[in-house]
């Protein structure tokens, strides 16, 4: 117990399981969650810090909907094959003063539906507003929430506290998703969120977690490209884009991370001479299922690239993740190595973190995340 109050000194909630009523994984967990619930919620009983730390699950904005009869906000309600153990996991959660959590994303709106319309995935756009009584929603995250309202309010829960467990904009991977989209998204969902103006439903300010801090280069891809590229810095602790964390629209970006060393300025590239391709899609396989290639795929931005330049960036991904060993910088004869930046307009050929960087020496990624946070908290 000793060591659970040690690790919790800073926490506020602790999440049992992510998305565990998610469509896909046709209902494994529906038996499985709360139980965790209850023994997680014990243990913070046991070590005095129930009143402090709270127990919660982030959910899928699939566990609610509403049907295609009526697709406004006031319509929503759970799905029929999990409202039951949901509704479980609400009453435990109240009864424990902890609040129901609830995984957001606009932008899988427009990834899943082409004649979505652009605008009403942002803050700022001009689309028509889509009435339900008297309320008016100029935006989809303002729906998405209060159809999830309304179903607890239809649940005999209208006061349950809400937060948003994860939400933001991927900045590669497809055609939406860029630091151009991404900014205009962030800066809108962070002044909506703190203006206390709320939703047609609730108002006041949105306790929300922003996703993610940084981009994660092995993260299944399952879903699409996109899912390696949600952080708001770079691998490497930089910003992407400029952000106001205080929804003021001030020009204060972010700040970079300090102490990064790199790999030496080298690139693994196709080479030019070679005329024999026979085995090039194969090695462009490999490299890429040994590293990360989704920025090239469709509308991601390497996707202009040349076949030659598509192999050299596979093969260039695989030769700094491998952390640029010459033998790696082979392909059955194809690649040789260059000191000249292969880099093109808009598609970045990157050189990673060497592992001689006082960062990494010390502690890795976790020391890269331990100082985003405090540059986050500089800032703000």
């Amino acid at each position: 117990m000793a060591k659970l109050a040690y690790i919790c000194q800073l926490c506020r909630y602790i999440a049992v399981g992510n998305e565990p009523f998610l469509k896909a994984y046709n209902g494994s967990y529906l038996n499985k969650t709360l139980p965790a619930l209850k023994n997680i919620q014990r243990s913070l009983n046991n070590a005095g810090l129930a009143s402090k730390v709270k127990v919660t699950v982030p959910f899928n904005a699939d566990i609610y909907y509403s049907p295609d009869s009526n697709p406004v906000p006031s319509a929503g309600d759970f799905r029929p094959e999990v409202r039951d153990p949901t509704i479980e996991i609400i009453q435990f959660l109240y009864s424990n003063n902890a609040p129901f959590t609830v995984n957001i994303y606009p932008f899988l709106s427009l990834y899943g539906n082409d004649h979505f319309p652009f605008d009403f995935a942002f803050f700022d756009g001009n689309n028509k507003p889509l009435r339900d009584g008297n309320a008016l929603y100029t935006n989809v995250f303002d729906a998405n929430l209060d159809t999830l309202l309304w179903a607890l309010d239809k649940a005999g829960y209208p006061d349950m506290q809400v937060i948003i467990g994860e939400i933001g904009w991927p900045t590669d991977g497809d055609k939406n998703a860029n630091a151009r989209n991404a900014k205009r998204f962030n800066l809108g969902l962070i002044k909506h969120t703190l203006s206390s103006n709320g939703t047609p439903k609730r108002k006041g300010i949105i306790d929300l977690y922003l996703f993610s801090l940084i981009d994660e280069n092995a993260k299944s891809v399952a879903p699409g490209n996109f899912e390696r590229h949600w952080g708001i810095f770079e691998y490497d602790g930089k910003p992407k884009y400029e952000l106001d964390l205080t929804g003021q629209h001030k020009k204060k970006g972010l700040v970079p991370v300090e102490g990064i060393k790199y790999l030496e300025k080298r690139w693994c590239v196709l080479d030019p001479q070679v005329t024999d391709l026979d085995d090039l899609a194969d090695s462009i396989d490999y490299a890429c299922s040994l590293s990360d290639c989704t920025a090239l795929g469709y509308g991601s931005t390497c996707n202009n690239l040349s076949l030659q330049g598509n192999a050299s960036y596979a093969f260039n991904m695989y030769y700094q993740v491998h952390d640029q060993r010459d033998w790696d910088c082979d392909f059955n004869g194809l690649a040789i190595i260059t000191h000249e930046d292969p880099s093109e307009k808009g598609c970045q050929f990157p050189v990673m973190i060497g592992r001689g960087s006082s960062l990494l020496m010390h502690g890795g990624l976790s020391d890269i995340l331990k100082k985003a946070m405090e540059e986050l908290a500089v800032s703000m």
